[in-house]
């Protein structure tokens, strides 16, 4: 869900900022800003980078790397409570004067509080979250957004960001600082381990699709979704091989799943220019195609995998 976060949040901003009346331009890039801030709390993976030290080999430093990210992934970034604070903060950047000073005040005790509820590390990894949330809202001024639509963006991403979170390990620290949890394990719908796995697949390529046909709802004036969509897609159709000839994969290893899948997707998504552009119009929408062909590929795969595994 790494990207997932912020395809969700620029959807739901951009839809809103269209549905209240503003610009194609700015509602699109409020939408842009938001998705910034759904990615901010995925800062605190930089810590998982000291697990990448004397691996041996890329199955090695992947085993590093996501086992030193769970020290401190999840956690302080991840807080509904820390978000909302740090929404309004980057709201208040966004104004004048003490307002402004303000904020750059709140942001800085947020960090001294993550040092005195949990320690040095979480000290480092707060300061990186505020320095990106500052950053957002320093984006959001030079765009010509005020202080309640960068507090209104930064809370669309910083809030919708944890949830997504839920299906794909260890639940985040909703209330951090608090000694309260809020769920205490991750949800398995299914007995089946692989199942678990293609939830979330699913749940990522909602968001996808989601973000796809709220921009062209936006940015109206495009062609429908169905126009975008080129043939090749249905190259997806024969993912379903690897559940013959591959082990099922799972939350704990899908790397032989995971990396095949998005290279159907690219292969399918590759322009052929000698043989569909035939004008300058359809040079301009190609990245749009690219876009759908390649999404389309990938579900298509994903689903044509799921059928033959639940047929085996």
């Amino acid at each position: 869900m790494f990207v997932g976060h912020g395809l969700v949040a620029f959807a739901l901003a951009a839809a809103a900022a269209r549905s209240l009346g503003w610009s194609r331009e700015r509602s699109l890039s409020v939408g842009v800003v938001a998705g910034l801030f759904g990615l901010a709390p995925d800062v605190d993976m930089a810590y998982a980078l000291v697990g990448l030290v004397g691996a041996e080999g890329a199955m090695d430093a992947a085993a590093g790397f996501w086992s030193a990210s769970t020290r401190v992934h999840r956690a302080v970034t991840h807080s509904f409570l820390v978000g909302g604070v740090a929404a309004l903060a980057a709201g208040a950047l966004a104004a004048r004067g003490p307002v402004r000073l303000a904020g750059a005040l709140v942001l800085c005790g947020l960090v001294a509080a993550a040092g005195l509820a949990t320690g040095a590390l979480a000290v480092g990894v707060t300061a990186l979250f505020v320095l990106a949330v500052a950053a957002i809202a320093a984006l959001g001024v030079r765009l010509g957004f005020g202080p309640r639509a960068v507090a209104a963006a930064a809370a669309v991403g910083l809030l919708t960001h944890p949830p997504g979170d839920l299906l794909t390990g260890e639940p985040p620290a909703f209330l951090y600082p608090l000694d309260a949890t809020l769920v205490g394990a991750r949800p398995e719908p299914f007995a089946d381990a692989t199942l678990n796995l293609l939830a979330p697949l699913y749940l990522e390529l909602a968001t996808f699709w989601l973000a796809l046909v709220a921009y062209l709802w936006v940015a109206d004036g495009l062609p429908a979704l169905g126009t975008h969509l080129r043939w090749r897609a249905a190259l997806g159709l024969g993912f379903a091989g690897l559940a013959v000839v591959a082990p099922p994969p799972t939350l704990g290893v899908s790397y032989h799943f995971v990396f095949p899948l998005v290279g159907v997707g690219v292969v399918a998504a590759a322009p052929l220019p000698l043989v569909e552009a035939t004008s300058l119009g359809d040079l301009r929408e190609r990245p749009l195609a690219v876009v759908a062909t390649g999404l389309a590929a990938v579900t298509l795969g994903a689903v044509a995998y799921t059928g033959t595994y639940l047929l085996l």
